[in-house]
């Protein structure tokens, strides 16, 4: 691999060492998404949480991160990369040691919204590090391609790593492991990365645009999480998504007026990054939906134990890690579009095997030929999408670019997870056998269907911006 020319740059021999810190950093993000959920049952029993609760121990990290994206991607290019990735780690890593020490429910439910907003920093900081340190290229997507099998792989490990924790050591172990991974990245972060420029170069921080992104987002996310429990006619449901839009409204307001604004009108001058971002969301819907209710299929209609869930995931980790990698090859044969079409075939086809091969009494094995395919799909169309939202944006820009995409990937997986529970009716409680089998096959039936629409939609798309 390759960098950009820069005294402060690493050296050609330890460029495996920043790309390893930046693909663990993005392993601990994505491990977090998933590695509760098995540990869910232990945690309520633990510290008392109601039956209703208990959601916002995922809740939480799903609504602060979704919220605090922008705003991190914008503070990764004012601030400094370095600066950002090292305090997100120690952020994380001071968070996890709470949340594993901690004996109530509220002060876990605090602890994940924390992470959350860690998550929010890191991730920008993490995706904008690999974006300058690598020229734009093969050594790019190489990198990229090694980040999202570390990231997309980490979905899936979650649920095998919470398994194992929480049979072994109970419900605090899946907090506490994070604690020496994160402030480990945090040290080699600091140490290896370029030393960022004084911050008085770095502009002025447009701060109405950020409290307003930060709090309208944040209560779209969490009205788009809460409202299928709650109900969308509720008064807290209706209330949240008026300030919302309000919220939003007033950010559109600011943006235009502000000199120095949180999301620059050039930013959106690059269709390959609005076409990512639009992406980001579909792919978040779909594809990242499938554990959710692969884990209801597992738990509750087969009865597997939470090792045995986990266990059922290594599969679709290992598939989805070798598809990332699969994705950077196929980018330097069929190009970003040919890749993002061929992953998304391969993933709607496996979605429709697996919805087919969803049976109340039927093996493992059988679920195979649908799950390899999606996750193999799944794969190279994360390392594509990546590769198309970093293209022709300025180093400088390479922060607020990936809080930008990021922040659709999170607010499309929210709209997502909720039409699909609404759709399926696995929201219910106590739905059981036969019920909550027909909810599960008929949400993978759709999440197939997505995706095909989105194929669609980038092959239109294509043809549209060929033209002269």
């Amino acid at each position: 691999m390759s960098v950009l020319k820069s005294p402060s740059a690493p050296s050609r021999p330890r460029l495996g060492l920043p790309l390893l810190v930046l693909a663990t950093a993005q392993l601990v993000i994505s491990l977090d998404f998933n590695i509760v959920y098995v540990a869910l049952p232990s945690i309520g029993g633990g510290l008392g949480f109601s039956g209703q609760d208990l959601q916002w121990v995922v809740s939480a990290y799903v609504v602060a991160t979704g919220g605090f994206l922008l705003l991190g991607g914008r503070a990764t290019d004012l601030l400094g990369r370095r600066r950002i990735f090292v305090v997100a780690a120690l952020l994380y890593a001071v968070s996890s040691l709470v949340g594993g020490l901690s004996g109530s429910a509220g002060v876990l439910v605090a602890v994940r919204a924390v992470q959350g907003v860690g998550g929010a920093l890191l991730f920008p900081a993490t995706l904008s590090l690999i974006n300058t340190l690598y020229e734009e290229g093969p050594s790019r997507n190489r990198a990229l391609a090694a980040w999202g099998a570390a990231g997309a792989g980490g979905l899936c490990f979650g649920s095998l790593l919470g398994g194992v924790l929480v049979d072994a050591f109970g419900w605090p172990s899946v907090f506490l492991v994070n604690v020496p991974v994160a402030g480990g990245i945090a040290l080699a972060g600091a140490l290896l990365f370029p030393a960022d420029g004084p911050l008085s170069r770095r502009g002025d921080f447009d701060l109405l645009g950020a409290l307003t992104a930060t709090a309208g987002i944040t209560l779209l996310v969490f009205v788009l999480v809460h409202a299928p429990e709650a109900g969308w006619g509720s008064r807290g449901v209706l209330v949240c998504a008026a300030l919302s839009a309000v919220l939003l409204a007033l950010f559109a307001v600011t943006e235009a007026r502000t000199r120095d604004p949180l999301t620059p009108a050039r930013m959106f001058a690059h269709r390959g990054l609005l076409g990512a971002m639009a992406l980001t969301a579909l792919f978040s819907a779909t594809f990242s939906s499938v554990p959710y209710f692969l884990t209801l299929y597992f738990q509750t209609v087969r009865g597997y134990s939470a090792l045995g869930t986990g266990l059922a995931f290594l599969v679709p980790a290992l598939v989805v890690a070798a598809g990332t990698q699969t994705g950077e090859k196929a980018v330097a044969a069929l190009g970003v579009r040919g890749t993002m079409l061929a992953g998304m075939a391969v993933g709607a086809l496996g979605g429709l095997l697996l919805a087919v091969a969803l049976t109340d009494d039927g093996s493992y094995t059988r679920l195979l030929p649908g799950i390899v395919l999606l996750s193999l799909g799944q794969g190279a169309t994360w390392t594509a999408m990546w590769i198309a939202a970093a293209a022709g944006v300025a180093p400088d820009d390479q922060g607020i670019a990936s809080g930008m995409a990021s922040t659709t990937l999170q607010v499309g997986g929210a709209v997502g997870l909720a039409v699909l529970v609404a759709v399926a009716g696995t929201g219910g409680h106590g739905l059981t056998g036969a019920a909550l089998l027909g909810g599960v096959r008929d949400a993978v039936y759709v999440i197939a269907a997505g995706i095909c629409v989105g194929a669609v939609a980038v092959l239109a798309l294509g043809r549209r911006t060929a033209r002269p």
